[in-house]
């Protein structure tokens, strides 16, 4: 917990985990699929909590009024959240505490958004990037319904790894965009679900 510009954030020791540039980032993808499209959905599921900005952003700046469930490993991370963002305080928030991949799986309801904000440290887990994984999101997915995704991009292989994803995606009735280089190191992925 540090204070940046006079606001209380969330870091590990190297990047910024909530609150912040990463408040910033996820705001602008939402603004990209459309503030009005967002509150108009019934559900979204939060595929890494950390302090629970985007959740802030869902609630306070879009006025988000379904339900949220968040997904976070790391039970002591909602303990800070709770304690300085007042997480617990949104009434149409559940919190999960469960490994993303091992909920996403198991799973039987259907979500009109999937967020997914998933770092350790600086390092984005291998399964995001594999094609189980994101047929299983796309599965999930409503019909008219949106995934955001943030990536980290620092080196050549995170690149690389990143247009590999793009060139591998060939869900029928999905399409994809990226936002790229959003705050120099991140590049944010948008997959929709096109109506059939």
């Amino acid at each position: 917990m540090t204070w940046a510009n006079g606001e209380l954030v969330l870091d590990s020791a190297n990047t910024n985990y909530s609150y912040g540039s990463l408040q910033r980032i996820l705001k602008y993808g939402l603004e990209n699929i459309g503030f009005e499209k967002i509150k108009q959905m019934n559900e979204i599921l939060v595929l890494g909590v950390a302090g629970g900005s985007v959740i802030k952003t869902l609630v306070e700046d879009i006025k988000f009024t379904g339900a949220i469930t968040g997904v976070e490993i790391d039970a002591e991370i909602i303990t800070l959240a709770n304690e300085h963002f007042k997480l617990n305080e949104i009434p149409n928030l559940q919190i999960i505490i469960d490994d993303a991949f091992e909920f996403v799986l198991k799973t039987t309801k259907k979500y009109d958004l999937i967020l997914i904000d998933i770092f350790q440290d600086t390092t984005m887990p291998a399964f995001l990037f594999e094609s189980f994984f994101t047929k299983r999101i796309c599965f999930l997915l409503k019909q008219k319904g949106f995934v955001l995704f943030n990536t980290m991009i620092l080196d050549e292989p995170n690149s690389f790894r990143n247009k590999k994803y793009l060139a591998d995606f060939k869900e029928p009735h999905f399409s994809m965009r990226t936002l790229p280089r959003v705050e120099q190191h991140n590049e944010l992925i948008i997959i929709e679900s096109v109506a059939l």
